[in-house]
């Protein structure tokens, strides 16, 4: 299978206005023109409301539908492929304008898109990548590059090595809790992580396991990994700021000092995370931005108007210290 996630344009994210730049391929929608007074009607499915992050994310689409005067069919697939493809062929029976969704995981949606497709109807990406046969299936996809934030991660790791070894053995031992299984940002952040971090003979993964991007599923597997090795680890690395809160729990209740007894790196930058970055708990996190719906609405409104758009729109975006992190809090926006 052909596997969606290639990064061939860049977008910047400029405060709350979000615009595309730059070359690539590019896609055609097929949508109508919207309802007969010129409004647009937009399906969206989420994928559930797991983070503080997925919130953050609900939140600016809704915002932004709002703002745009777009009109919008929100649905809550509590983290289920299967409430996702039920409610993308409700919005197929009710003949919206736009199909958006952020796929709870990779594969399992050639014949939904396929059904969508044949109604004449365009539908956007959100987030996350879907793995189809035909690409086709999608007019574009909007999102982070999850590798490339797994390499980021470990490239603090690798830079960070001497530090990390707890205990000065010459030996790193990291445990990983991965995100939801299936999900294209676990798949992805997983990989970048272990592809940077190869370079370096002292760094191991030990353990990995899913924590399903919840804080309950983190402090839970940290939980397992501490009674596994209670002396034995050094880093923790989070595919999510939740878990990795969770994680922080699990860990001060060990009697452990998180940030000092056991580093500890994720992936988000929302404001708890962030705080308990500044606080020390937390050593290094790469951003994932979810401020996504200002630039979901622009695509929208293009591909129901029969514009091109590009065919992958990857967000910019940066990574925090603990001092950056204190510096960036009293501004940030989720």
């Amino acid at each position: 299978m052909k596997k969606t996630l290639i990064a061939a344009s860049t977008l910047s994210l400029c405060a709350l206005t979000l615009s595309a730049c730059g070359g690539g391929d590019s896609a055609a929608g097929s949508g109508g023109n919207g309802g007969s007074d010129g409004t647009i009607t937009m399906g969206f499915a989420q994928v559930g409301a797991e983070s503080g992050w997925r919130t953050a994310n609900t939140d600016s689409i809704k915002q932004s539908a709002e703002d745009a005067g777009v009109e919008l069919q929100f649905s809550d697939a509590q983290q289920k492929q299967e409430n996702q493809i039920s409610a993308i062929r409700t919005y197929i029976q009710q003949k919206v304008d736009v199909i958006a969704f952020s796929p709870v995981v990779e594969t399992g949606w050639d014949a939904v898109l396929q059904e969508a497709k044949a109604a004449g109807i365009p539908v956007i990406l959100t987030d996350r990548a879907v793995d189809v046969q035909d690409d086709s299936l999608y007019v574009t996809f909007l999102g982070s590059d999850f590798v490339e934030e797994g390499q980021k991660a470990g490239q603090w790791l690798v830079d960070n090595a001497a530090e990390a070894d707890a205990d000065g053995d010459g030996d790193v031992n990291v445990v990983e809790l991965q995100g939801t299984t299936g999900a294209a940002p676990a798949i992805d952040r997983k990989e970048g992580f272990e592809e940077v971090i190869a370079d370096d003979d002292t760094i191991s993964i030990s353990q990995s396991q899913t924590g399903d991007f919840t804080r309950d599923g983190g402090k839970q597997v940290m939980e397992a990994f501490l009674q596994n090795e209670p002396e034995g680890i050094d880093v923790v690395y989070a595919h999510n700021d939740d878990m990795g809160l969770g994680a922080i729990e699990a860990i001060e209740a060990a009697g452990l000092t998180p940030g000092e007894d056991i580093k500890i790196i994720t992936v988000d930058a929302v404001k708890d995370g962030m705080q308990a970055l500044a606080d020390g708990k937390i050593n290094f996190i790469v951003e994932c931005n979810p401020l996504l719906g200002p630039q979901l609405m622009e695509l929208a409104e293009k591909v129901v108007a029969g514009e091109e758009v590009e065919s992958r729109v990857v967000t910019e975006e940066t990574t925090f210290t603990q001092e950056q992190a204190a510096e960036a809090l009293p501004d940030r926006q989720y």
